[in-house]
């Protein structure tokens, strides 16, 4: 081996050392959505304010079957979920649902407009007293 071979040689290894000890940046938004559960999520949220509930029922459970990374987001799919079975008279799926909003992220908790809501509000307190 050449001495300028032994040069470059050694410059690569250093190059290649420096960058296994520096972390990998975090994902950054743009990362996260284009993961088939975050997108899935999105897309159910985009439908729920649309009033699109059927829709944004099938891509929440798509969410959550994909595996959605941060539990927060387990959370906001499961309240979503409980928001359209109470609005849809199916009341053991929604206490269902908050239940498991609750075991994703265990700070869990309805805002106050959301937790006097007629129809889910008394199923949420029965749910998670």
């Amino acid at each position: 081996m050449t001495p300028a071979s032994r040069i470059a040689l050694a410059a690569c290894i250093a190059a290649l050392a420096g960058c296994a000890q520096r972390p990998a940046p975090p994902p950054g938004l743009l990362d996260l959505a284009e993961r088939p559960a975050e997108k899935a999520l999105l897309a159910g949220l985009r439908a729920y304010e649309d009033a699109q509930y059927a829709e944004a029922e099938k891509q929440l459970q798509a969410s959550l079957r994909a595996g959605l990374a941060s539990p927060k987001d387990r959370a906001a799919a499961n309240k979503h979920l409980a928001f359209i079975y109470c609005t849809s008279h199916r009341v053991a799926e929604c206490e269902t649902a908050f239940k498991a909003a609750r075991r994703a992220d265990a700070q869990f908790a309805l805002n106050r407009g959301e937790a006097g809501h007629p129809l889910w509000g008394p199923v949420y307190r029965r749910a998670l007293p």
